[in-house]
């Protein structure tokens, strides 16, 4: 059940993000007097098709992982005399590049109105406030303190730990950042410097912050047991929901210890408290399908404490200005990010294909409408941005090639362009492998 609504979340994300982006290629070509054959979300078997009295023909495919527009085009066909004025290659230089950059210029659009949407209906969060520091960490070598907030990363504005999170991934490589803090005793700002030199971390299985030794306020965990998988090692080892969880010395046990203990793979044991008495217990961690180190347990977790809730909602236009900023700061990070992939600063294996992004799409989803949203508005803004880069079949080879034109004059030979994007569909069809390849992977 969850791999179907994962699929058909997949399904709804892509289209929609297709067909914003295929439009504005289609709203520009129309703007600019250019004939358009065809407007497909989709490849393959045409499952449906309406024609306009344009006589432009609009379809939706079997295959939604994509789509397209045709346009009239002496290149590829033979263009009547009385419509060559409307083929796309008799169109001055500025007036095609308007076309081609009105596809990715439609998903930051997008991006901004999804945006908007959620900041109208409002988005819960946490504030950014700091709980625990770990001891030895890069964050206590900058004598960062709890209950502290975090308002801003080398003076970025950060109003929310998936911010932070982002922010901070981007400055992997640098030799430090500078944390803006808001005490919330004293209310006082203070700057912390972050000594970065040598620091690294993993996306897939670490957060940025969390491997800077900062620990976020978030729901307080009971170490009560609320939760025993069935055939599991605590099941074996006798565990039932309700139980208490000490240490072997019946002392207090924090659940982020008694994860470290299972992630060793070693057996330990722990005390139990049922009833008023308590029993020795030895668990012995297993691997389970993703060959992680597990026990099959659940704690019990308490809600966030009220004065550390908060809720990003604003009024029509605030709405809008503050979407326009998140797009903005989205789009600079991104590249920021790739640039850290071209680099070597982030590992290759941490692209993302189709599956994750199903995976992503299915779990948005299930949260609720604005969180799906943001999701949309985040892959939004990520094709946008990889659609401009200059790689041949690409929006942005497509515009170096026009760009090529205004300076020479003349247009690049043919040759030299259909060299160029053989090399190019090559290239993405091996990073398209490879980032399913690393999908399989985290499965």
């Amino acid at each position: 059940m969850s791999f179907l609504w994962s699929l058909g979340s997949f399904i709804v994300a892509i289209s929609v993000l297709v067909a914003v982006h295929e439009y504005g290629h289609f709203w520009a070509a129309r703007k600019c007097g250019i004939k358009v054959h065809r407007f497909s979300i989709g490849f393959g078997k045409v499952l449906w098709k309406y024609t306009d009295k344009q006589g432009t023909e609009f379809t939706f495919s079997m295959i939604p992982l994509g789509g397209y527009v045709k346009m009239l085009d002496g290149r590829q066909e033979e263009v009547p005399p009385q419509l060559k004025a409307r083929a796309f290659e008799n169109k001055t230089v500025l007036q095609r590049a308007f076309v081609i950059a009105a596809g990715p210029l439609a998903n930051f659009i997008f991006a901004v109105f999804a945006y908007w949407i959620v900041y109208l209906i409002g988005i819960p969060t946490v504030k950014p406030v700091i709980a625990e520091v770990v001891p030895h960490s890069i964050a206590q070598q900058a004598d960062i303190q709890p209950n502290n907030q975090i308002i801003a990363i080398d003076g970025e504005t950060s109003p929310d730990w998936e911010t932070i999170n982002m922010i901070l991934a981007t400055k992997m490589g640098s030799s430090n950042v500078t944390l803006t803090l808001l005490s919330l005793d004293s209310q006082i700002e203070t700057h912390k410097f972050l000594n970065l030199s040598g620091w690294r971390f993993n996306p897939d299985t670490e957060i940025a912050f969390e491997s800077l030794g900062i620990t976020s306020v978030q729901s307080k965990v009971e170490m009560k047991i609320s939760r025993v998988v069935e055939g599991s090692p605590a099941w074996k080892s006798g565990l039932q929901v309700g139980d208490i969880i000490l240490s072997e010395k019946s002392t207090a046990l924090s659940w982020r210890n008694f994860v470290e203990k299972v992630r060793k793979g070693n057996p330990f044991p722990i005390t139990i408290e049922r009833g008023g008495s308590a029993s020795l217990k030895m668990i012995t961690p297993e691997k389970n399908d993703k060959g992680q180190w597990f026990v099959g347990i659940s704690p019990t977790f308490l809600n966030v404490a009220e004065e550390y809730r908060t809720e990003l909602k604003y009024d029509i236009l605030d709405a809008l200005q503050k979407s326009i900023e998140k797009t903005a700061q989205l789009s600079l990070l991104t590249v920021r990010v790739i640039g850290k992939l071209f680099t070597g600063d982030l590992s290759l294996n941490n692209l993302s294909g189709p599956i994750s992004i199903a995976k992503g799409a299915g779990a948005s989803s299930g949260i609720g409408l604005v969180y799906f949203l943001s999701f949309m508005a985040l892959i939004s803004v990520n094709l946008g941005i990889m659609n401009l880069f200059p790689l041949p079949v690409l929006d942005g080879g497509h515009l170096a090639f026009l760009a090529a034109e205004a300076v020479k004059g003349r247009p690049v030979s043919e040759r030299v362009q259909n060299l160029s994007y053989r090399l190019g569909a090559l290239l993405l069809l091996m990073l398209t492998v490879f980032a399913l390849f690393n999908d399989f992977l985290r499965l």
